[in-house]
């Protein structure tokens, strides 16, 4: 098809960020005849969160909740075909745990992305601007420019450093960069690790390991009262269903604000095996004698300095429930303390044409658009106060992917499932109401 300047080419949709959620979008649409796509990811290739490719850790989620399973397990991209075409199904088979590693995972996506025909590494976007004459969106890029009658955003979370701290000097290091900084960080004499999830802990637990070798002191400071588990029975992992989607999207916003703040224990847990490994290794090298580590619950970060003639860092931190102010020195730092949607500054030109909730989010509708039209730009995660735990799961990333195909296609291409879960979270239906007194 032949392209100028008057005539562009005008792409079905324009996907904008490649992690695991537009990743699945491309293997799920790359079959599809009628849907023309194009992918723009502003890296020179695929990599998922590489700085925290341990060893040893795992997903939290099983191997089925791939990149395209849920929505068409005959689909080529699946994760037990990459194993199979890598030589390594038996072994996983044999091994016997639903849960891959992480970096196995990373090492399958970009097997996935390696076979695609419709994604465009190093195009970062720019700007992205609306014609009214004829409908469609025009993407920059900064050396090219595309059309597309869709938008679907994939462009992730950056990483959060905690108010007071953004700006420290220093070699202080997000969790998102921490097995580049880690030979640096085994330097020093002391080392505190900053949060409350699967991250810190397992950035805990592979300091803890080499503490004997390295003999620095390691510290974990925690905000939460306690080292929270990774919340995965099975009638709670129904809330990663269709009718929980349903049920918490037609919840006043300020409901769903409020049971928000209270899901994070759902999916930003620490795996309960790790806290066991935790304990396990700090029992392990206490036999010796003390371990030089200590592990601070109830306790929030409220500032830091630097003093750069000592090279080390004077957090202060107060204890939550005595009401208590003190102070920890320590030479490394590391912020394992997550990370917050940030709206793209390219969407400005069109912000007029996206729709805002109370609080200046992304007001999104239950097909996850969130245009002025309803079925012309896609939000991929980012939407756990619109959507609840569903929106950073990948296990429903092919059932959104699956939604967002059949708004784009204007029928259901992957069967849409409706109803999965035996529990029902409102009101039963035909109930009769209880008039007040």
């Amino acid at each position: 098809m032949s392209t100028t300047a008057d005539n562009p080419h005008v792409h079905d949709f324009v996907a904008v960020g490649l992690g695991p959620f537009n990743l699945g979008l491309a293997c799920l649409t790359e079959p599809i005849e009628e849907l023309d796509g194009l992918f723009l990811e502003s890296k020179p290739d695929f990599a998922w969160h590489p700085d925290m490719l341990l060893d040893s850790s795992t997903l939290q989620t099983p191997f089925m909740a791939d990149l395209v399973t849920l929505a068409d397990p005959t689909s080529p991209y699946s994760f037990l075909n990459y194993l199979k075409e890598t030589g390594r199904l038996y072994p996983f088979y044999i091994r016997e745990v639903f849960y891959p590693l992480r970096t196995e995972y990373n090492a399958y996506c970009r097997w996935a992305a390696a076979r695609l025909r419709n994604v465009r590494f190093g195009q970062t976007v720019t700007r992205v601007d609306h014609d009214p004459a004829t409908g469609h969106y025009r993407i920059r890029t900064q050396d090219a420019e595309y059309h597309a009658r869709h938008l679907v955003l994939g462009t992730g979370t950056p990483p959060y450093i905690p108010a007071g701290c953004a700006e420290l000097p220093g070699d202080a290091v997000h969790n998102s960069g921490y097995l580049s900084a880690k030979p640096a960080l085994q330097r020093k004499k002391s080392i505190t690790v900053v949060g409350s999830g699967q991250s810190a802990a397992e950035i805990y637990h592979d300091l803890l390991q080499d503490i004997d070798t390295h003999g620095y002191q390691l510290t974990w400071v925690t905000r939460s009262p306690r080292f929270f588990p990774l919340e995965y029975t099975k009638l709670t992992l129904e809330m990663t269903s269709p009718e929980y989607v349903d049920y918490f999207h037609a919840l006043p916003e300020a409901t769903r604000y409020r049971l928000e703040a209270g899901q994070k224990g759902l999916y930003k847990g620490i795996d309960a095996e790790l806290i066991n490994a935790i304990y396990d290794l700090l029992y392990q090298k206490s036999a010796a004698g003390p371990v030089d580590t200590r592990l601070l619950t109830n306790t929030a970060l409220t500032g830091a300095r630097y003093d750069e003639r000592a090279a080390s860092y004077t957090l202060r931190l107060h204890h939550e429930e005595q009401d208590r102010d003190f102070s920890l020195t320590t030479e490394g730092l590391v912020f394992a303390t997550g990370y917050r949607y940030h709206v793209p500054d390219f969407l400005a030109p069109v912000r007029d044409r996206l729709r805002w909730d109370g609080q200046g989010r992304f007001e999104v509708a239950r097909n996850y658009s969130i245009d002025t039209t309803g079925r012309g730009v896609f939000l991929q995660n980012a939407a756990s106060h619109a959507h609840s735990v569903t929106s950073p799961d990948l296990g429903m990333g092919p059932y959104r992917n699956s939604v967002i195909i059949r708004e784009m296609l204007g029928r259901e291409h992957y069967p849409v499932e409706k109803a999965i879960a035996f529990q029902e979270f409102g009101v039963p239906a035909g109930a009769e109401e209880v008039a007040e007194a």
